[in-house]
């Protein structure tokens, strides 16, 4: 397996949660917020769930356009927000225009956001498999190194959670969401934020190691952030996350190493490393 890199003076590894860690077929994401929709409407009341869905894709689509661009992650509590507003006759803005928040506000309490968030978190746990090995391959890498996971997601409970039903903890010296941070891939800010994690912050240059499938988050930011970079070209067609099937960047870093399943990273980092 060729690289660019010496891999010996790698000292810490960072994954990408879905589709790296975690595959995301079309069919589970769409069953997981299905299912949470319906808690949350028949918890408050609100009507009728195919018009709430109808309402998810619209309110997802609008936050891709005001947040993405701007390098923000899309605020999965304020979509809730907007969804329950919506729900009880507040009529959206147009397409262009931002929602007044304020005033969504006025119309659905935090305790309502709360528990529409937990069950989005819950049904995601239910409804996506653990992948079998992935347990295996975090803790082959951590018996050397640090590991962490380093994810663009609009809900760094659902990580967390999930990290626990899996079992992963114990591999892990750091969990970095965008959710929390405020900034998403390939955006610097958030590499910096998970050196600090991870307790790096000082270490040299290209001591760590990012790997993701997606060219232009993972690969090109990890890249420009001064770390190393390792392309998983992932199998899962039809993905619903919203780097699947996206190409590189012209012009842009490209990857030091590149895989076709998750599990080669523990061959190409096999050997002694450098303390």
């Amino acid at each position: 397996m060729r690289t660019t890199f010496d891999v010996a003076a790698i000292r810490a590894v960072t994954f990408d949660f879905g589709d790296t860690l975690v595959p995301v077929s079309a069919a589970a994401f769409r069953a997981v917020v299905a299912e949470a929709a319906g808690d949350v409407v028949r918890r408050l009341d609100l009507g009728d769930r195919e018009a709430f869905l109808a309402a998810w894709v619209e309110e997802r689509d609008r936050q891709m356009r005001e947040d993405v661009p701007q390098g923000r992650e899309m605020d999965m509590g304020r979509r809730f927000a907007r969804l329950i507003a919506r729900s009880r006759g507040m009529a959206p803005p147009p397409a262009d225009i931002r929602w007044d928040d304020a005033a969504v506000d006025r119309l659905v309490g935090q305790a309502e956001v709360a528990y529409a968030l937990d069950a989005y978190r819950d049904r995601w746990v239910e409804g996506i498999p653990v992948p079998a090995g992935v347990g295996g391959i975090l803790a082959a890498i951590a018996a050397t190194r640090r590991v962490g996971i380093l994810s663009n997601w609009p809900h760094a409970a659902t990580i967390e959670a999930f990290v626990d039903q899996a079992g992963w903890r114990p591999y892990l010296t750091a969990i970095v969401v965008s959710a929390a941070v405020g900034a998403i891939k390939p955006d610097a800010r958030i590499f910096r934020v998970a050196e600090r994690a991870l307790g790096m912050e000082d270490a040299p240059a290209g001591s760590i190691l990012h790997v993701g499938d997606d060219p232009r988050a993972d690969v090109a930011g990890a890249r420009r952030a001064g770390w190393r970079a390792v392309w998983l070209h992932s199998a899962n067609a039809g993905s619903p996350l919203p780097g699947a099937g996206i190409g590189p960047e012209p012009g842009a870093p490209g990857p030091d190493a590149e895989i076709h399943a998750l599990g080669e990273i523990v061959a190409l980092l096999a050997g002694a490393r450098r303390d």
